[in-house]
């Protein structure tokens, strides 16, 4: 029943993809052989949780346990979320359509605080009570990671347990627990007292929380020992497992790209960045690592893009041997690589030559504050003479836009300081290119925002009023030709800061927000403050108490309890020095700054110094198992990556020295669920299966070489089809035979989409005419009125309007369109058209038309579309 409702509701919600889970390499495993079920939550829609690379490692690595079985479950979109609410239906997880209130584990991803009401929608669709206290064994146990747990509390009442710090190997313990608790039949209180005693694990339960005479939180622990939470540290990465074979997403993730991990934690210092403090020390994974990693996960997933994730990636020790290896392997096959995270003196004109030698990928550079004592007062340790040297080799290698990255409100700014971002940004518009041509320049301005455990953590954080008047007067200054100014809401900053520093009496405001209407929060176009407003009072909350106000240093926080293992007097000290504009030096490269994190010993920096660790063996050894190498004529083929990969014919890129291509023509079907495809995610799906399957299609030149893929037709969302067709240009010498071919392919591709034939390309009569097209549409509820039927064909025309994409409208005559119409029930039609060029019609935009059906009736008949005739 669950599953029809489902059904029932995918054809009337938009992108509705996001919703099936039958992406390549989504897990679905034997029930009889499940103990644990676990759900890994993401509080954000699809598009933005499949880009998040914690979920992606948690997901690998639960499901390399045979016995446990983890499932995604995303927030869902708005439209959906009614849907589920007018039919009765719960939230369904993506592999099994499991209601997520079924698992045993729901483990939650704290990512970002205006997420959090997201968290109390996804109780809700499932029936859980939000609070932990209101639980009993009949419901799942609820935890929670990621960044914000080092600040739980204005969520802690949510949760039965959270982990603070890395998640690779505590999840492992957890589940082993949870399985011997299962099989004793003790009660929830004996498995969270059992948690409790596991590094890097906060039972907020075992905490009571009461206010002082000053109007601070207070934690009594109610366990003898157990009244610090210390972070769990993974402390060599290169031990622990990372995905080679990630779920490849539907739709337009934000991060449509593979993504590594070069290295976690920073040591650079910056005073604001709670990730540079919360995740030291600086650990990185070998380049011999990351280059087999980079091997295998291009060959699984076919990716375009791979992109080298750090909080700095530029300060990898070895970047640019690094680079050069991976240059090796995905310069053939056209893959770009791209390093989002750069500080600017690491912005290199070696790093950028390498990069360019497929597509100039996109710079970020995070300058933070235009002014120098600004800058010193942040600990950034760069100056703008780096900045200026970074733009001009960025113009003159042949970039045309750099976007930057600028902070209002931090400690101590001025208005001078204010004022020196728009003389920097004007002194950077001057900067030429080749053929002295100027490039122009992205600026992001956002609130900083006090966050925990950094050495800002005590400062005020400006006003929302002040926020905008100054945002205001960056954007009247910054405006003009080559300069595109964007902002970050202040109302959205001002509710981040709320919680970055908040206590648990805002559990209380969360839920009334929620329960007026608040969702999505991080999403400006759906924030809607006028409500948060009213939850404020509601709830009594005093906003400046929590945001506005410079609090002592000697002050309780609400956070005393976690401990990132960076000591509160280093943070102090950072603070005073902050004061002073005095620096402090990268300890990566220099001395011990004594944070407080490192012992030496089992926790200390890992790092691979290119004179160390970089071997010649490492850059010879990748080379594309896509694509063969020219030598002087030659072909050479890289080793096999993998058996079920490499039995057939040579990989891909160039054609021989001839140039010779050859055009063929693949059909396929397009059946069941496949259906919810639109034609942008049909093509990125072929695209990638191509890749994969190592069919050596040809590629455009140009800044961005795209395969020579073209189809035939564009089929609208939700319709079948028993036959289309595209056509692709291959390597004539290097593809294999077309059987070959439609094997390789059609095991690369999701369910309900079928390689049927392939063969040589030629433009056939028919195709210059268009030939007709039918369709069969069965009405799932309702049916066809014959009189709408006899009131068409009596007309000798009817025309229709249609309005396309740029909002132009063109009036058309079905009578010219369709060819034919017949009931064969009272439920079915059989629907011929012309297919030539100009003579595109919806099924759908015909039908209602004619028949005048509603349109969830129509939006929920099954059609098909049938081969041209």
């Amino acid at each position: 029943m669950i599953r029809q409702t489902f059904n029932d509701i995918l054809p009337l919600v938009q992108q509705p993809s996001r919703y099936l889970g039958s992406e390549t390499y989504a897990i679905r495993k034997d029930p009889e052989e499940i103990r644990l079920r676990f759900a890994l939550v993401f509080p954000d829609l699809y598009d933005i949780g499949m880009s998040y690379l914690g979920s992606k490692i948690l997901y690998h690595i639960l499901n390399s346990k045979k016995e446990i079985a983890a499932e995604r479950v995303f927030v869902p979109g708005e439209d959906m979320e009614a849907q589920m609410r007018a039919q009765g239906a719960p939230l369904l997880s993506l592999e099994t359509r499991t209601p997520l209130a079924e698992f045993d584990i729901i483990g939650v991803s704290l990512l970002y605080e205006l997420s959090y009401t997201s968290i109390l929608t996804i109780l809700d669709l499932a029936g859980i009570p939000f609070y932990s206290k209101d639980r009993n064994r009949s419901h799942p146990i609820v935890i929670a990671g990621g960044p914000c747990a080092f600040n739980p509390e204005p969520v802690a009442d949510f949760f039965d347990a959270i982990v603070v710090g890395d998640g690779e190997e505590v999840i492992c313990e957890l589940t082993d627990v949870w399985m011997e608790w299962k099989k004793s039949g003790q009660n929830r209180e004996s498995l969270l007292k059992k948690w409790s005693e596991i590094d890097g694990v906060y039972v907020p339960s075992l905490f009571e929380s009461a206010t002082d005479a000053n109007g601070f939180q207070v934690l009594t622990p109610l366990h003898s020992g157990y009244d610090v939470v210390k972070k769990r540290l993974v402390s060599d990465l290169n031990q622990v497992s990372f995905p080679d074979h990630p779920v490849i997403p539907f739709g337009s993730p934000i991060h449509d790209r593979l993504s590594l991990e070069v290295a976690r934690g920073c040591t650079r210092g910056c005073r604001f960045c709670q990730a540079g403090m919360i995740y030291r020390p600086v650990r990185e994974r070998s380049p011999e690592n990351l280059l087999d990693l980079a091997d295998r996960a291009l060959s699984a997933t076919g990716y375009e893009d791979v992109s080298l994730l750090s909080l700095s990636t530029g300060d990898y020790c070895s970047i640019l041997p690094l680079l050069q290896g991976l240059m090796m392997r995905c310069e053939p096959e056209k893959t770009a690589v791209s390093l989002p995270s750069l500080r600017v003196e690491t912005l290199t004109p070696e790093l950028m030559e390498q990069i360019k030698r497929v597509r100039k990928t996109g710079f970020t550079v995070a300058v933070e504050a235009g002014s120098q004592r600004l800058r010193n007062v942040i600990n950034k340790n760069n100056t703008e003479q780096d900045l200026i040297a970074a733009v001009e080799n960025a113009f003159k290698l042949g970039w045309h836009v750099i976007k930057l990255y600028f902070m209002i409100g931090l400690p101590t700014e001025t208005e001078e300081d204010i004022e020196e971002i728009v003389f920097l940004v004007r002194r950077l518009q001057g900067i030429k290119g080749p053929a002295k041509r100027r490039g122009s320049i992205n600026v992001s301005v956002s609130t900083f925002i006090p966050k925990s455990h950094t050495p800002f953590q005590w400062s005020a954080q400006l006003s929302m009023a002040e926020s905008d008047a100054r945002l205001r007067w960056l954007r009247e200054k910054l405006q003009g030709r080559k300069v595109k100014f964007k902002w970050h809401n202040p109302k959205m900053s001002i509710l981040e800061g709320l919680f970055a520093r908040g206590d648990r009496r805002l559990s209380k405001l969360l839920v009334n927000a929620y329960r007026l209407g608040c969702r999505l929060d991080g999403w400006s176009e759906r924030l809607r403050y006028d409500l948060w407003e009213k939850a404020i009072e509601q709830s009594n909350v005093d906003i400046d108490f929590y945001t506005t106000r410079t609090r002592p240093l000697d002050e309780p926080l609400p956070w005393d309890h976690i401990d990132s293992m960076v000591t509160k007097d280093y943070l102090k000290d950072e603070w005073n020095k902050a004061l002073q504009q005095e620096s402090t030096a990268d300890c990566r490269v220099g001395e011990c700054n004594l944070c407080g994190v490192c012992d030496h010993a089992d926790i200390k920096p890992v790092t691979f110094h290119e004179d160390e660790i970089i071997q010649p063996e490492i850059l010879k050894l990748k080379k594309s198992p896509l694509s063969p190498l020219s030598q002087g004529g030659e072909t050479i083929e890289s080793s096999p990556l993998s058996e079920d990969r490499t039995t057939e014919s040579p990989p891909f890129q160039k054609g021989d020295a001839g140039g010779f291509y050859k055009k063929l023509r693949v059909s396929y079907s397009k059946r069941g669920e496949s259906k919810y495809f639109s034609h942008l995610e049909l093509m990125q799906i072929f695209k990638r299966a191509f890749r994969r399957a190592r069919i050596p299609l040809k590629y455009s030149e140009g800044f961005h070489p795209m395969p020579k893929i073209s189809f035939e037709s564009a089929l609208p969302i939700g319709i079948e089809s028993v036959e289309e067709n595209l056509v692709i240009t291959v390597d004539a010498k290097a593809s294999p035979s077309p059987e070959t071919l439609i094997t390789r392919l059609d095991r690369e591709l999701p369910d309900g989409i079928m390689i049927l034939d392939c063969i040589p390309y030629s433009r056939s009569s028919t195709d210059e005419a268009g030939g007709t097209i039918s369709y069969t549409v069965q009405l799932k509820a309702g049916h066809f009125l014959e009189a709408g039927l006899r009131g068409f064909l009596d007309q000798d025309t009817w025309p229709i309007t249609k309005i396309n994409r740029k909002g132009k409208s063109k009036e058309i005559d079905l009578r010219t369109i369709i060819k034919s119409l017949k009931l064969t029930a009272p439920d079915t039609l059989i629907m011929t058209v012309n297919g030539g060029p100009g003579q595109v019609v919806r099924p759908l935009e015909v039908i209602a038309s004619i028949f005048g059906l509603p349109d969830d009736v129509l939006k929920r008949a099954d059609i098909v579309k049938y081969n041209k005739v």
